[in-house]
């Protein structure tokens, strides 16, 4: 691991740190235009932090894609810091839920991280996406409760770990079942109805049936 891996590992605690700060400064301070100075730096510091500097990490070194990587060794894995800038949305999933109330937040909110969105999708609250980045949505597509979407998976091979990542793609007017999961690679052409339940393994495609 290089040294900007275990930088980037302490990602998610200078958001919570930055976060405990402001929330700090909105209690204890007095004047209201200090405490909107704290509350913006607060929304600054949970939202548009992580985006910008995942942004920057990409502009720097692009995920090309597919991407097949050992994550053993002693070598940076892009992968690995841009998954670390995102896990404080997988351990606070609020944060995310919150963008859900307002129609179109979330979906601006998933391309200002790089990912191809559609109008009109519509996502449930419990909806739980693990690379930001690599989403293609088509328009009007509807994804049910707990639908898991992880364009990643890392795999032992010869007492190495492997990683494989590639983008999830759902054509306009699909519809996820509720409790899916889908896998990295994964494609759902237009109009395509998953069950409830169902599982996308790496790479696989779902046609509209004769």
């Amino acid at each position: 691991m290089t040294a900007l891996s275990r930088l980037l590992a302490w990602f998610p605690a200078s958001v919570l740190l930055w976060s405990g700060l402001c929330g700090v400064g909105v209690c204890l301070l007095t004047a209201l235009w200090a405490k909107a100075l704290a509350l913006l730096l607060l929304v600054w510091g949970l939202y548009f932090y992580p985006v910008w500097v995942y942004r920057l990490l990409v502009r720097v070194k692009p995920l090309q894609m597919p991407l097949r990587e050992e994550l053993t060794g002693q070598h940076y894995s892009h992968w690995w810091g841009s998954h670390q800038i995102q896990v404080i949305y997988l351990v606070f999933p609020v944060l995310e839920r919150l963008l859900r109330v307002l129609p179109g937040v979330y979906s601006a909110w998933l391309r200002l991280w790089g990912a191809d969105i559609g109008r009109q999708v519509y996502w449930t609250p419990n909806v739980e996406v693990h690379d930001r980045g690599l989403l293609q949505v088509g328009d009007g597509v509807v994804l049910g409760h707990e639908v898991k979407l992880v364009a990643h998976v890392v795999m032992p091979h010869r007492q190495q770990l492997r990683l494989y990542a590639n983008p999830i793609v759902l054509g306009s007017g699909a519809f996820i079942g509720a409790g899916s999961v889908l896998g990295p690679g994964v494609q759902v052409a237009p109009g395509v109805q998953l069950p409830v339940r169902s599982e996308g393994h790496i790479n696989q495609r779902f046609e509209q049936t004769p």
